[in-house]
């Protein structure tokens, strides 16, 4: 079974239009990957989460002020689906996030492989591994945040959903807002179906201004949960310190 998903995904990976999607994000600092997940590893990766030996840690976010809801970090060695996925995501995002270095006049550039650039995270400090999964019950919600843990950050994340809605819960969109300089924010809620995945910018990207390129600010949450129970996992690249 495990390799049966193993093939889909990679089939499924495969098929990701880079150049589209890197124009998803130049234009609203999110792009959309439908259906990455097929129905039985969304409810496979869902139902890890009762397991406290596959994470390192949990967080109630009522009580650091993040919202209502939880969520449990994985442990090394990640579950093999998802160290599949942060690894062959890499690269390909690595390629839009080097363009954004460029545009942004940054000299520093991001290594073609995940194993390469864990490296420069791990040599400085950061060796506690992010990829998470987050469960949602009636009333919860995540307020708008970045993930931003130490000196070294990955520009781009992923998020999937592993419950769908209208069977699984009502509510509970995901929402990033964009705020540029001296204009209101913007808004966007990706419309996100059970194994559809949302790539999105972490914390600054570049827009192509009159005079320039200028960096935009985002932040992403989850609207309130209304009914049912949402489970999703969230792909970030660097480790935390």
């Amino acid at each position: 079974m495990l390799a049966e998903k193993m093939s889909l995904l990679e089939t499924r990976l495969r098929q990701i239009d880079w150049d589209d999607m890197a124009a998803q994000l130049a234009a609203g600092g999110a792009a959309m990957l439908p259906a990455l997940l097929g129905a039985d590893a969304c409810s496979g990766l869902a139902s890890l989460y009762p397991r406290d030996e596959a994470f390192r840690s949990r967080v109630v976010m009522a009580r650091h002020g993040f919202g209502s809801g939880e969520y449990k970090y994985f442990a090394y060695p990640l579950p093999e689906l998802v160290g599949r996925l942060r690894s062959r995501l890499y690269p390909g995002l690595a390629s839009i996030a080097n363009a954004w270095q460029a545009q942004l006049g940054i000299d520093a550039r991001f290594p073609a492989t995940l194993d390469d650039f864990l490296a420069r995270c791990h040599a400085a400090g950061q060796l506690r591994p992010t990829p998470l999964l987050l469960r949602y019950g009636p009333g919860d919600y995540n307020c708008l945040h970045q993930d931003l843990y130490g000196e070294h950050v990955f520009p781009l994340q992923v998020a999937v959903l592993l419950s769908e809605p209208g069977r699984d819960f009502s509510g509970g969109e995901f929402v990033l807002t964009e705020q540029r300089p001296r204009m209101q924010s913007r808004v966007e809620v990706a419309p996100l179906r059970q194994g559809d995945a949302v790539v999105f910018a972490v914390n600054q990207r570049p827009v192509q201004g009159a005079r320039g390129s200028y960096r935009v600010t985002m932040r992403h949450g989850v609207s309130r949960v209304r009914e049912g129970q949402r489970h999703t996992l969230g792909i970030i690249f660097h480790d935390a310190q």
